[in-house]
């Protein structure tokens, strides 16, 4: 097939969408809206900014940190008030770049806004969209324009994909057809689990880490979908229970806002703010920890989550309705009030101390990511989704 996909191209979720379709055989363009370097093996690649997205830079110079760091709840405001208002433009050009391309399917790897971008697709072209942790559980009500545009993406979707149940469930409510197929599947595919027990033996480490309790958070900044001011008050809490503990965070190396909260803090000795992990060396990262921690408020299914739980890393998580999807408080993980940092630090406290919980957790784990999440299997059931569509035009 001919495949047109409109995604941030900077995103590693987007990286591993795409691989699965360009080693399949089939041919992949696609239509980034933050400039990025173009993913490997694609026919054709183009950069249509989308709400400001072209003031955002590579993803290096977006994790320097400094004023822009401090900036990103307001820039966030920003774009949910006039995102969708200076769409315009660049969904002319994304119509014209549709006429001459006349791909198979578009499939926009998110609602806000690949999807806004996108779905002026032409009627006969089939037109299918992703959502991706907080769309419409944050974004959609970011401002009235915001609940406009969420509501005529999903009014012009031919089927829709989600990282959740909930998601599925919810987007009926913002305008999605009856009948319209829809497919529960993460969003970066899966794991590759063949990849996973083989690959993450050869990766090196930023540095070497002694063998104290490791605690995990690859989760970086995500305004309003994560506390991480949370995560890094509830780090002395831990230490006056656990002082040994070691808390990992990539990819938060640079980071103005992560920095002062260290140093506010005074836990220099015990965080390590790492820069950008490979995938290879985050899986290794994750084996060698006891707890993954992400303090979500507003989120889908992270694949981080997926990951940590694959590579045996028992996961503390914020108690939302998605994540409890996967995660069940005290069988396999636990659940917490992300806004709590007393009731965070308890729960990284149990995880470490709790040697039966995570060798149960880690079982379930590993038997619910093969049922649920092998790459393979998910990239099969979304190709039969794709013919399906384009057999219906």
């Amino acid at each position: 097939m001919r495949l047109l996909f409109v995604a941030d191209a900077r995103s590693a979720t987007t990286h591993s969408w795409l691989r699965g379709w360009v080693e399949s055989g089939h041919e992949v363009h696609l239509v980034s809206t933050f400039p990025a370097e173009a993913p490997p093996g694609l026919a054709s690649f183009h950069v249509l900014p989308a709400a400001f997205g072209g003031m955002a830079g590579r993803p290096a110079a977006a994790r320097r940190g400094g004023w822009m760091a401090r900036l990103r709840p307001l820039l966030l405001r920003v774009r949910h008030l006039l995102g969708p208002l200076v769409l315009f433009p660049s969904q002319k050009q994304f119509r014209h770049l549709v006429d001459s391309l006349r791909p198979d399917l578009v499939h926009a790897l998110r609602i806000p806004f690949e999807g806004m971008l996108a779905c002026v697709t032409p009627p006969e072209i089939p037109f299918l969209v992703s959502i991706w942790g907080n769309d419409l559980t944050l974004h959609a009500h970011g401002s009235p324009l915001m609940a406009v545009f969420t509501r005529r993406v999903l009014r012009r979707a031919d089927a829709l994909l989600a990282d959740a149940q909930r998601d599925l469930r919810l987007a009926v409510s913002w305008g999605l057809r009856s009948g319209v197929p829809t497919l529960e599947v993460p969003g970066a595919g899966g794991i590759r689990l063949e990849e996973l027990e083989t690959g993450f033996r050869s990766a090196v480490l930023p540095e070497e880490l002694p063998p104290v309790p490791l605690v995990v958070n690859p989760r970086g900044h995500r305004p309003g979908s994560l506390r991480q001011d949370v995560f890094f008050r509830a780090i002395p809490r831990v230490l006056q229970k656990m002082p040994e503990t070691l808390f990992v965070c990539p990819p938060l190396q640079g980071d103005a806002q992560a920095e002062s909260w260290v140093s506010s803090l005074g836990i220099q000795a015990s965080t390590r703010l790492w820069p950008q992990l490979t995938q290879m060396q985050l899986w290794t990262l994750m084996q060698r920890a006891q707890v993954f921690v992400s303090p979500s408020v507003h989120d889908g299914t992270p694949n981080s989550l997926l990951e940590a739980m694959a590579c045996g890393c028992l996961p503390v998580v914020g108690n939302i309705e998605s994540l409890r999807e996967w995660v069940v408080d005290g069988e396999n993980g636990l659940l917490v009030d992300a806004s709590d940092e007393q009731a965070l630090a308890d729960a990284i406290v149990r995880g470490l101390n709790d040697t039966a919980l995570r060798a149960r957790a880690a079982e379930k784990n590993a038997a619910l990511i093969a049922e649920r999440a092998d790459y393979a299997r998910n990239m099969q059931r979304v190709f039969e989704l794709y013919q399906t569509i384009v057999q219906r035009r």
